[in-house]
């Protein structure tokens, strides 16, 4: 028994459906992304809410003329960011809890907690 095709027309769609399912099936989650600002030598917001039991990006916008180091005992992380620039920060999974940050050279005033839920 023979098999023809009776159209040729409809093949290179079906070719870049299964394509783009397989590509699709390999592409792994993005960590969700939170921002945090360093303005005034003061982190905005003070406090900023993740999702615990799942990691997380966290994007630090240092908006201030001087560099700054974030740093936290309890996240275990410290990154120096320098004047107008930003810094990417991965952390987590994380437990529920409420995990402080600080920046290391203005520990008056940059200071601010991560909450987990």
């Amino acid at each position: 028994m023979t098999h023809t095709f009776t159209s040729y027309k409809s093949l290179p769609a079906l070719c870049v459906a299964v394509a783009l399912l397989l590509a699709s099936a390999h592409v792994p989650a993005a960590e969700p992304e939170y921002k945090l600002t360093l303005r005034n030598h003061r982190f905005v917001p003070t406090e900023l809410r993740v999702p615990a039991g799942q990691k997380i990006k966290l994007v630090i916008d240092n908006q201030d003329a001087s560099a700054e180091e974030f740093e936290s005992h309890e996240l275990n992380r410290e990154k120096i960011i320098p004047a107008g620039s930003k810094a990417t920060i991965f952390v987590g999974p994380l437990k529920p809890g409420r995990y402080p940050f600080f920046g290391e050279f203005n520990q008056a005033t940059a200071r601010g907690t991560l909450i987990a839920e």
